[in-house]
């Protein structure tokens, strides 16, 4: 009866002991269902855990750079949503592979490698944020509830923890990235590590910068719906200059007054103009959003319109299969129902990051922030205006940037180590709808040559 109890209380420890020390894990992926052959490139798939106790397990992509990964900067990529898991930059934006092709048959989509990845030029870290997003799930109720400040400390305390592991790129240059919501995280995030580096916490990061795409930064941006919509010829001139009159240039409906009875009407005239057009991408067709749809598109309906919100339905299928979780290391029975973007318990806490964008200036930090010119979610003319806010002096004015001798978008760069740039056709984010040009732009500034 002693030794039965001894035992017991050894299997017990010896339990306790697997689970804290399997908090942090990693592995290789060399083979992707999907994809002919090995991975031309180096994957890495895991978990770090987070948060009081780790009990916020945060999973993440790596792949190295194809180029010089001892010395090529590393990024850390976060999708914006909130919600919308990080493959959603893997595999539609930044990285290496991609789904071939609209068509779909019903069987498992293939992947298959394309040249404008920017992991020919970086090393990225493409991570699930904040907890309950892709494959990051939470061990308590208590965790599983997450805002934009809670966010940011968990990436933050990630990067620290994902360098013990990986201290051969401690000295690389580092930069924070995002595109859409992940305007609100990005700057924060990248503040955090400079105070932290200033502090002196172990490991020192090398932060050089960061990288926004179409972001999310403050609440007035809505605003700026309207004078895009105009700019591409969507509502009269008429109507814009009656909606300017009678709204005073603010057309949130919470901030107008009752009374306003010319400005409400305009905004319905305005409604009307737009209904049908779809937001992420003024040319595309319109097809309905992601949140909204209850279930996966049938194959019928991913054929029947080339809609990048079906395109984006893939993955769906694709992880569906078992042979791909285990793929990719997935702990099994960590989260119920695995969605590209997915409903959080979380709440959003901040809507105004230009104080964090202007401290980081301060600083010396470098930036690239580039709108799709064709985005109506945020157009670009509101990104516009909050650099304009920042009041720093032009040092590199309005100008086109070209590929192969075209257009490819406008750009304008800033005292404060910053730019701006336009990718010409850009939707929601610009990388999905134009891969070269935005990969040609990234390309330049990351080398630290001129648009």
């Amino acid at each position: 009866m002693i030794m039965y109890w001894f035992l017991t209380i050894i299997l017990i420890i010896c339990s306790h002991v697997s689970t804290s020390t399997s908090a942090n894990s990693a592995g290789r992926v060399e083979y992707l269902p999907g994809f002919q052959g090995p991975l031309p490139f180096y994957l890495e798939t895991g978990y770090v855990g987070v948060d009081e106790n780790e009990d916020v397990q945060l999973f993440y992509y790596f792949i190295r750079s194809e180029s010089d990964p001892e010395h090529d900067p590393l990024m850390l990529w976060i999708t914006g949503g909130p919600g919308c898991s990080s493959i959603t930059g893997l595999l539609y934006e930044i990285g290496p592979i991609q789904f071939e092709g609209w068509q779909y048959n019903g069987s498992l989509p293939t992947l298959t490698l394309i040249p404008t990845s920017w992991t020919k030029m970086v090393s990225i870290i493409f991570l699930d944020i904040p907890v309950g997003t892709g494959f990051s799930y939470a061990r308590t109720t208590r965790a599983s509830h997450s805002n934009d400040i809670q966010l940011s400390d968990h990436a933050y305390e990630f990067m620290r923890k994902w360098f013990e592991s990986h201290p051969e790129f401690v000295s690389n240059p580092f930069y924070v990235g995002g595109d859409s919501y992940s305007g609100i995280p990005v700057p924060i995030i990248t503040h955090l590590i400079s105070d932290g580096n200033e502090a002196g916490n172990e490991p020192y990061i090398n932060l050089k910068g960061y990288i926004l795409g179409n972001p999310f930064t403050f609440p007035e941006q809505s605003n700026y719906k309207i004078r895009f919509a105009n700019g591409m010829g969507l509502i009269s001139d008429e109507l814009y200059k009656s909606l300017f009159h009678t709204c005073r240039g603010e057309y949130r409906s919470e901030y107008i007054s009752a009374s306003n009875i010319e400005c409400r009407q305009n905004l319905e005239l305005y409604e009307e103009c737009i209904d049908g057009i779809e937001e992420m991408h003024v040319l595309e067709p319109n097809c309905g959003h992601p949140r909204n749809l209850i279930r996966i598109p049938t194959p019928k309906l991913l054929n029947e319109f080339k809609c990048y919100f079906y395109r984006s339905q893939l993955v769906n299928y694709w992880i569906l299969e078992a042979s791909v979780r285990e793929a990719l290391h997935i702990r099994e029975g960590t989260i119920r129902e695995w969605t590209r973007c997915a409903d959080l318990n979380f709440t959003s806490t901040l809507d105004d990051v230009r104080p964090y964008h202007q401290n980081l200036s301060m600083k010396g930090y470098r930036s690239l922030i580039y709108s799709g010119d064709h985005d109506m979610a945020i157009p670009h003319q509101s990104t516009q205006a909050w650099i304009r806010d920042l009041n720093y002096f032009v040092t590199d004015q309005w100008r086109s940037w070209k590929l192969s001798g075209q257009i490819a978008g406008y750009t304008e760069s800033y005292s404060n180590m910053m730019t701006f740039a336009t990718v010409k056709g850009g939707g929601h984010t610009a990388p999905e709808y134009k891969p070269e040009e935005s990969f040609a732009m990234f390309k330049r500034w990351i080398s630290y040559q001129p648009l």
